[in-house]
């Protein structure tokens, strides 16, 4: 064999269990994990949206039942699970806003670097999970 032969590199298979937990992905891999993770949630998350805006505009009694599923639940299921589930679409409409508005700047201004990608994955991260809890101390009644 001759030595560039030796020296090729080797491709392996991936052991999900034992080399996933161990890779670190920089801050723009995660940003674009959540923007798809978001986009999905806001996709499964449409019928509860669509119900909850029929139910809020339709009448006075539709509209006391739509706070009061807030409030106390619906059958079985609490009021906090709804919360939760209005808080999981604000995350994923504020996430998938903000991460899309930063694809944006960056097509139009060609601002692709290694640095302007870290540091507009972190603003995005801060931004989104920062404004989702402003916007969760308000719906849980804190202020």
């Amino acid at each position: 064999m001759t030595e560039l032969a030796r020296k090729r590199p080797e491709f392996r298979n991936i052991n999900a269990l034992k080399d996933l937990p161990t890779y670190r992905l920089p801050a723009a891999g995660i940003v674009s994990i959540l923007h798809r993770i978001s986009g999905f949630l806001m996709f499964l998350l449409m019928p509860l949206f669509i119900w909850l805006f029929d139910n809020s505009i339709t009448s006075e009694i539709s509209f006391a039942k739509f706070t009061a599923a807030f409030e106390i639940g619906v059958g079985f299921v609490p009021g906090w699970i709804f919360k939760l589930l209005a808080l999981a679409l604000i995350w994923a409409y504020l996430h998938h806003f903000i991460a899309g508005m930063r694809h944006i700047y960056m097509d139009a201004f060609h601002a692709v670097s290694k640095e302007f990608g870290k540091s507009s994955a972190v603003v995005t991260l801060v931004l989104s999970l920062g404004l989702t809890a402003v916007l969760a101390a308000k719906l849980f009644g804190l202020y």
